[in-house]
């Protein structure tokens, strides 16, 4: 298990390294954290999820990589994101 510590250097900042799954008003996206500025959130390696399946169950039923190996996400679309178990 892995604890998480809050600091001054929270949020996005925190999860640099990691994968992260970000939910936007109509798409969910998914990669490794790799970058954050005021603008947008860069991810490496990243899946456009089209269907998520349970939840509960590892694994997307349906991810799409995207083009290229860097994806940038707009913050102002963020809804919410979290740390990836799949």
């Amino acid at each position: 298990m892995k604890r998480i510590v809050e600091t001054q250097d929270g949020g996005f900042d925190a999860a640099l390294g990691e994968v992260i799954v970000v939910l936007c008003g109509i798409y969910i996206y998914s990669g490794k954290l790799i970058g954050v500025n005021d603008d947008h959130v860069e991810l490496e390696d990243a899946v456009l999820v089209y269907e998520t399946g349970k939840w509960t169950e590892k694994g997307w039923s349906d991810a799409q990589p995207l083009p290229g190996k860097l994806w940038r996400v707009m913050r102002q679309a963020i809804e919410s994101w979290g740390l990836a178990s799949c």
